[in-house]
């Protein structure tokens, strides 16, 4: 399965021949360099549980921060994913096999790690019937049965939009159900190919209905407008997402989409400032804000 496909390589091509030269990386966008015995120490329990994590599948800039602190989001239903996402790190194709073993190995390094929150995530495994949502329904039990006074999120991929996948996460309802949204409607087609932006709002909406807090991100700088993410914003508010996450689109390598422009500070600022108006109960908004980033404090005012 090819990285990416006719319509985002259009994209891709356009971008790069109308956008100005981005520069270097402001200093804003340094990261530290992974290090510590906190990080080796959770890099090392990932070897030994033979487990993956979103933070080193998808590069994400704040691993060092978060694995320090002894945070880590993992990644379930293996490392390979059947859709082929613009922005996306993780390999694409077809996976080969269901790993049964694997909630209990999470629950144990969430066990050993002493988690207050956990976030789980995964691939999409589109040819699965149920899309994965059995093995995240164990999580969830198994981490209730084990560490009950841990708090469950989970960060989940749209299962087609299938009631019934949706109806097996809810015999082990998590804390707080995150699925992003990642960019606006206009640019769905090149940034999520595989996924559209409307079942993705009503996916949050079903959540809420069924009362869970529910939790969304955005990335910035990947050609959308300003007021088109007031626009998502706005949308997923009247939909019922209670938490948002807002962070600057990386180019992970040079056959993945193009970063549009390096969005500053202050417009940053501007989201969090619009997003707690039009009702959010938390906004995250600054240039290297991933989803999972700061989750544990997000869930613990989310539920003062």
């Amino acid at each position: 399965m090819s990285r990416i496909n006719q319509h985002q390589r259009e994209y891709k091509e356009k971008i790069e021949q109308t956008k100005t030269p981005l520069g270097k990386r402001p200093d804003w966008l340094k990261i530290k360099l992974p290090s510590g015995d906190n990080f080796n120490d959770v890099r090392n329990l990932m070897r030994k549980q033979k487990l993956n994590t979103v933070c080193e599948e998808a590069n994400c800039p704040n691993i060092a921060e978060c694995w320090n602190n002894r945070t880590a989001t993992f990644m379930i239903l293996g490392d390979i994913c059947t859709r082929t996402c613009g922005f996306c790190n993780i390999k694409s194709g077809l996976p080969t096999e269901l790993d049964l073993d694997e909630p209990r190995r999470v629950v144990e390094s969430i066990k050993e790690l002493q988690l207050r929150h956990t976030v789980i995530t995964s691939v999409n495994r589109d040819e699965l019937k149920d899309g994965g949502s059995e093995i995240f329904k164990e999580v969830v039990r198994l981490c209730r049965e084990e560490v009950p006074d841990c708090t469950v999120e989970i960060l989940i991929p749209d299962f087609k939009g299938e009631g019934h996948a949706f109806e097996i996460i809810m015999q082990s309802p998590p804390d707080i159900l995150n699925h992003n949204l990642e960019t606006v409607e206009r640019l769905y087609h090149v940034v999520r190919p595989q996924a559209k932006y409307h079942r993705s709002l009503e996916l949050i909406k079903w959540f809420k209905q069924g009362g869970l807090k529910t939790k969304s991100g955005l990335m910035v700088g990947i050609g959308e407008k300003p007021d088109e993410v007031i626009d998502v914003m706005n949308d997923l508010v009247s939909y019922g997402c209670d938490i948002l996450t807002i962070g600057q689109y990386l180019q992970p390598t040079k056959q993945h989409l193009p970063v549009d422009r390096f969005v500053t500070p202050g417009e940053f600022n501007m989201y969090k400032e619009e997003g707690l108006k039009i009702g959010f109960k938390i906004v995250e908004s600054s240039p290297l804000v991933r989803s999972s980033y700061h989750a544990d404090e997000q869930a613990r005012a989310v539920f003062q």
